[in-house]
C-alpha cells in the first residue's frame, strides 16, 4: 500500500471511530451497558406506573400449589367478610404475608372516571333521587403492590366535614377517613373471579395433572359488593372491591 492509500485508509478508519463512539459500538462493553440502560429505565417507569401489578415470586402450576393457592383465597375472602374496613384488613393481610416491610394502605384517586349511583344503589343508600351521591375510584396500594380496585358511591352529608376534606383533597383511602362512624358492612356479594381448581375437583378420583411452569393467576381474583353502615344503621356508601392476584404475591408455601 502507498503512503497516500495509507493516508486515506488512516481517515476512514479515524471517522469509523467517531461513528462507532456516537453510537456506543466499537467500545467493549459500551453497546451493552446502554442496552441495559434502556432495559432499566423501561423497567422504572412499569413500576412507577400508575396502577402497575408488582410481579410477585411465581406459584409452580402443581395440583398442591393449586390447592394452597384456593385456600390462601378462601382465607382471605373469610377475613374480608368478618371484619369492616377492607383498608384495615388489607393492612393485616399485607403486614402478614411480608409484602413490603411497612403494611401501610395507601389510595392512589383516578379523577377520570364518573359513575353516576344507580337507582339501586339510590335505594340501597335510602337517598332520594336529587340528594347528593359522590363517587370515588381509587386503588388500594402496598408498597406499589395494587391490590384492590375499588368503586365507592357515599353521600357526603352523613360524613363530618373532615371526612369530606380527607376524602376530597387527600390520598387517605375510605375506611380509615370514615373510622369514626364505627361502621359496619351488609353484604351485596360475594365471589372468587378465579378457580385454583375446576368445580367438583373434589369428586374427581384425583387432583389435576401439574402444568408446566408457573401458574398463571389472572389480574382479578375476588369481586365483593356490600353497603356501609353506621353505627346507628344509616347507610352512607355502597362500594364494589375487584382483589388482584397481588394478594398472592408472596412465595408460596414450601411441602
Amino acid at each position: 500500500m502507498d503512503e497516500a492509500d495509507w493516508t486515506g485508509q488512516r481517515r476512514v478508519n479515524a471517522e469509523s471511530e467517531k461513528a462507532a463512539a456516537r453510537a456506543g459500538c466499537g467500545i467493549p462493553g459500551v453497546g451493552r451497558l446502554r442496552a441495559i440502560r434502556g432495559v432499566a429505565a423501561a423497567l422504572l417507569v412499569l413500576i412507577a406506573a400508575p396502577g402497575a401489578h408488582a410481579a410477585g415470586p411465581p406459584w409452580p402450576d402443581t395440583p398442591m400449589a393449586r390447592l394452597e393457592a384456593l385456600a390462601v383465597l378462601q382465607g382471605f375472602n373469610a377475613d374480608l367478610l368478618s371484619h369492616p374496613s377492607a383498608t384495615l384488613t388489607l393492612e393485616r393481610w399485607c403486614a402478614a404475608h411480608r409484602l413490603v416491610p411497612e403494611g401501610r394502605i395507601v389510595a392512589e384517586l383516578d379523577r377520570t372516571v364518573e359513575k353516576p349511583a344507580t337507582a339501586e344503589q339510590r335505594a340501597h343508600l335510602r337517598v332520594s333521587a336529587d340528594e347528593l351521591v359522590a363517587y370515588r375510584r381509587v386503588r388500594l396500594s402496598c408498597g406499589g403492590r395494587v391490590l384492590s380496585e375499588a368503586d365507592n358511591w357515599y353521600v357526603p352529608g352523613r360524613l363530618t366535614p373532615e371526612m369530606n376534606r380527607l376524602l376530597d383533597e387527600t390520598t387517605t383511602p375510605f375506611g380509615r377517613a370514615v373510622l369514626d362512624l364505627g361502621f359496619r358492612r351488609e353484604l351485596l356479594g360475594a365471589g372468587l373471579l378465579w378457580h385454583p381448581l375446576l368445580d367438583g375437583w373434589e369428586m374427581q378420583p384425583g387432583l389435576p395433572a401439574a402444568g408446566h411452569g408457573a401458574l398463571a393467576i389472572p389480574d382479578q381474583v375476588l369481586e365483593h359488593r356490600a353497603v356501609l353502615l353506621t353505627r346507628e344503621n344509616v347507610p352512607f356508601s355502597e362500594v364494589r372491591e375487584i382483589y388482584t392476584a397481588d394478594v398472592l404475591g408472596f412465595a408460596p408455601p414450601q411441602p
